[in-house]
């Protein structure tokens, strides 16, 4: 699924992140940023072993920020690591924390002169954020983004299984429905 807006397209795909011809993937990390399961772990594996010496000078990284380094061994050039929040309730933050996590990538993607970049579904795995509510949190930001910043012209949402597509497809169409 594909929609244009302003001069930049958002894409939903089901794939794998790691394979992503992007100038940035992002990659939905722990806090310390040194490699764990699920997308993050599939990043590290793909990348090699310097993603993670280079991610050992990083000193970690807070809930909702974000920090980059080279994409070593990926097709991206770079990877964009994001610590997106665990759902508790959805009354500890979680909404901000998730919104800050997905913009403060698009900005180190403008400012590192990235004109396309992949997102996966931050916190939608182990750190257990309802998929639905994750995705309009998520849509909303990127398309806030998209409308007010024209060097990102790519946002491609990868998502990893037919059952997180269809939900993330039917939240998009609403959103762009309303």
């Amino acid at each position: 699924m594909k929609t244009h807006i302003g001069d930049a397209v958002l894409e939903l795909v089901e794939g794998d992140i790691t394979k992503q011809d992007v100038d940035a993937i992002v990659n939905a990390a722990n806090s310390s940023l040194l490699g764990g399961g699920g997308v993050d772990g599939a990043i590290h594996r793909a990348a090699g072993p310097r993603l993670l010496a280079e991610c050992r000078t990083l000193g970690g990284c807070a809930t909702g920020g974000a920090k980059i380094t080279h994409g070593y061994n990926l097709k991206a050039r770079h990877v964009i690591h994001t610590v997106g929040p665990v759902y508790r309730d959805g009354e500890h933050n979680e909404p901000a924390l998730l919104a800050s996590a997905y913009r403060t990538c698009l900005e180190l993607a403008s400012q590192n002169h990235c004109a396309s970049i992949a997102f996966p579904a931050i916190s939608t795995g182990v750190y257990g954020y309802p998929t639905e509510d994750a995705a309009r949190i998520a849509f909303r930001t990127i398309l806030d983004y998209l409308s007010a910043h024209s060097e990102i012209k790519l946002v491609r949402y990868v998502l990893y299984g037919a059952a997180p597509y269809a939900v993330h497809q039917r939240v998009l169409e609403q959103m762009l429905a309303e």
